[in-house]
């Protein structure tokens, strides 16, 4: 049997230690707060996170991290994506030599706008051929409750992607491999910006073709500016891209869509934060991106009028999925 840690127990990190699990994995989960150790150890839940949704016997959580990542084999990193180089930190010392680390978040460090993978690599100090990717249409409670789906695993060493789809993979989730971390980390990312604007839309009351428009300009957002940092063009017609697109941008369970949604109904930035009991990647991750595709010349029009609505200088009724970007009529090629 394979022994894993799960460093993260929220909705996501909890949800995929399931996965996990009934995958015949033996699953060391930590979380941050006793009670919540406390309760999976004793009931076999995750109240705070995961309502009606019985979590397997194999999963026992601590919050100790050395506890957590004893005589595991594999390590999986569910934790907000600014959080992330403060637990790496922590578990400095901690990982095997051979061990993989696998990262399940889908966000960009805001400081230096780092991809997790990179973030990873450079704190823990690990060859990147250790280091995988879980990315596509993951909605935590869908997935709870054993709805099925597929999701991409990447790594730049095959053998580890495919070892790791190995682990994932159960009579309900299915896993899918390739080379392309790049595209991988980048579709979970920036999908998660056009799930903002599509809720932005969506709270101001504008209908499916102001929707339609946002995801299929968006889609040309997010592929211009992955193809410009190296990823390839149909690993973002792929789960990782316009899968997970589309579950994001279209579901109310999406934590972005739902954060776009109240700022279009015009809460502020720091209302919809106290409003939010978890973690909506797209926030933290609108500005890294435009500072990273102005770096490379890419425009990003949708991405810059989330970016506005954010700062509160453009008000969510002028939210125009159809502004031109290189020339005064757009074209679609």
């Amino acid at each position: 049997m394979t022994t894993v840690a799960m460093l993260g127990a929220g909705a996501w990190g909890t949800t995929f230690a399931k996965v996990l699990a009934d995958g015949g994995a033996d699953v060391h989960l930590w979380a941050r707060r006793d009670e919540i150790a406390r309760e999976i150890n004793e009931t076999h839940r995750n109240t705070t996170y995961l309502q009606r949704v019985n979590l397997p016997l194999s999963i026992s959580a601590s919050t100790s991290l050395a506890v957590t990542l004893a005589g595991v084999d594999e390590v999986y990193l569910s934790v907000p994506s600014q959080s992330v180089r403060m637990v790496l930190g922590e578990i400095h010392g901690l990982l095997g030599d051979n061990m993989p680390v696998v990262s399940l978040m889908k966000g960009v460090e805001r400081a230096s706008g780092l991809r997790m993978s990179e973030v990873i690599r450079e704190v823990a100090g690990i060859d990147e051929e250790r280091i995988a990717v879980v990315s596509g249409p993951n909605l935590a409670l869908e997935l709870a409750k054993e709805e099925p789906t597929a999701s991409a695993v990447s790594s730049t060493n095959l053998d580890t992607a495919v070892g790791i789809a190995a682990t994932c993979r159960n009579d309900y989730f299915t896993t899918m491999t390739n080379t392309d971390v790049i595209g991988t980390e980048f579709g979970g990312v920036l999908k998660n910006l056009i799930a903002v604007a599509v809720g932005i839309a969506d709270g101001v009351g504008y209908g499916d073709n102001t929707k339609a428009s946002i995801i299929t300009r968006g889609l040309a957002e997010l592929s211009a500016f992955a193809s410009a940092y190296g990823a390839r063009p149909e690993t973002m017609w792929g789960l990782a891209g316009l899968g997970d697109l589309i579950a994001t941008c279209e579901s109310p369970l999406s934590r972005n869509n739902t954060a776009g949604r109240l700022l279009g109904q015009g809460y502020s930035f720091e209302m919809v934060k106290r409003q939010m009991d978890q973690t909506a990647e797209g926030l933290s991750s609108v500005d890294p991106i435009l500072t990273l595709a102005k770096a490379k010349g890419v425009s990003m029009p949708i991405v810059a009028q989330v970016q506005q609505v954010l700062h509160g200088t453009l008000d969510p009724r002028e939210l125009a999925p159809h502004l031109a970007t290189d020339s005064e009529i757009p074209s679609e090629e």
